[in-house]
């Protein structure tokens, strides 16, 4: 008997070891690991250098206090204030907690109250971010939500102009709907999103948790689209595995968060924020993300080309390293079997299978990865179960 409440439809893998893009089971099975536990181990497994970091602070101290000064929170506030092109920075421990912190910042800033979100959003399970979330499976039984947020169709700039008004606080989006589906953002919705907050005295908030830190080949998706946000979000690949968030925000906001605002026991925890400033360092070189772009493209490109004569598949999409292949079916027993295959995927929505690859995986490990699938997708049909060889 498991005395763990079961919010986890787990899979039958116990990893007792991982590096680089592999993991392995207690069973002995060596996976190739294109789920980057989420879009958080973006630098792989283990690295180096991160792992150095960490088992330097750990010689120092574990934790003290926010009350207390801090160089390396500093630090790394620095360094995401100068990728994002942002001022001011709060830690947190999670992309939830960031995303609770940036509606309450928002909302005090503005003395407003309602948000607009859209539908496939996903924005975290905390009581604010599961309101406004655009997936009811997310809300069920949870009766009554907060009812300030506003969920509308995603690249949709003509319902948006529709119901925009001065008593709109914000409106909070993904780039790239990343658990939604992974549906990518037009140009000219972004832009336009942008326009009529600017218009109607609306912040705009970027919720990057799972397309920032380098995911999409920018240090942050929205810089793809030339966008000036208020407020950004970012946690999942912020300290290679360590939990962290953090809201990002323009200088006007900074006295809205000021003494007694806003706080956190554990947020910035100095282990979380030695692994960040080593994340960071390696990210955010140019000619690291200019790799990250060739490769998404390269991968993307790949998957069309391999899968398109499967008539299982209805579209293959994404941005850098995040990449959804859309079937016209569930998706979950194909994750099933690409497992057996020993390649890890993820779902995203029903139809999707995710790919959240680690921005260092090679070439090589690509095309096994694109090989893989294509074999699974071009040889099962829903209801059969064909043996498949583990590699």
């Amino acid at each position: 008997m498991s005395h763990l409440f079961s919010t986890y439809l787990r899979w039958e893998i116990e990893p007792i070891e991982a590096w680089g893009s592999y993991l392995k089971s207690k069973d002995g099975t060596q996976y190739l690991d294109f789920t980057s536990g989420i879009g958080v181990c973006n630098l792989g497994h283990k690295p180096p250098s991160v792992k150095k970091a960490v088992e330097k602070q750990l010689n120092q101290f574990w934790h003290v206090s926010n009350l207390y000064e801090s160089s390396s929170q500093e630090l790394a506030a620095l360094k995401l204030a100068n990728a994002s092109g942002l001022d001011y920075v709060f830690f947190s421990n999670s992309g939830a907690e960031a995303n609770e912190a940036a509606i309450k910042l928002a909302r005090k800033a503005t003395g407003k109250s309602k948000v607009i979100t859209f539908h496939q959003s996903f924005h975290g399970r905390t009581f604010a971010a599961m309101s406004a979330t655009g997936q009811e499976k997310i809300k069920e039984g949870y009766g009554p939500l907060l009812d300030t947020f506003i969920h509308a169709p995603f690249n949709d700039l003509e319902y948006i102009s529709s119901i925009m008004d001065y008593s709109i606080a914000a409106v909070m989006i993904e780039v790239v709907q990343g658990e939604g589906g992974v549906y990518v953002g037009t140009q000219d919705f972004l832009k336009g999103v942008e326009r009529l907050c600017k218009q109607y005295g609306a912040l705009l908030i970027i919720d990057e948790i799972q397309t920032g830190i380098g995911r999409t080949g920018e240090n942050f998706a929205y810089q793809h689209f030339q966008i000036n946000p208020d407020i950004v979000t970012v946690a999942k690949g912020l300290a290679s595995g360590f939990p962290i968030g953090a809201v990002i925000g323009k200088s006007h906001l900074a006295s809205v968060f000021g003494p007694g605002s806003h706080g956190s026991t554990f947020g910035g925890n100095p282990i979380s924020i030695a692994a960040a400033i080593a994340t960071m360092d390696e990210v955010f070189k140019r000619d690291f993300l200019q790799i990250v772009k060739e490769k998404g493209a390269y991968l993307i490109g790949n998957l069309q080309r391999d899968l398109s004569q499967t008539s299982l598949v209805r579209d293959v999409r994404g941005m850098g390293m995040i990449i959804g292949i859309e079937l016209n079916h569930k998706a979950q027993a194909y994750i099933k079997e690409l497992q057996n295959y020993n390649l890890l995927v993820l779902p995203a929505g029903e139809k999707v299978i995710r790919l959240l690859p680690p921005l260092t995986a090679s070439k090589e490990e690509m095309d096994q990865a694109v090989s893989r699938i294509t074999h699974i997708l071009s040889a099962i049909e829903i209801g059969e179960r064909h043996p498949i060889q583990p590699y």
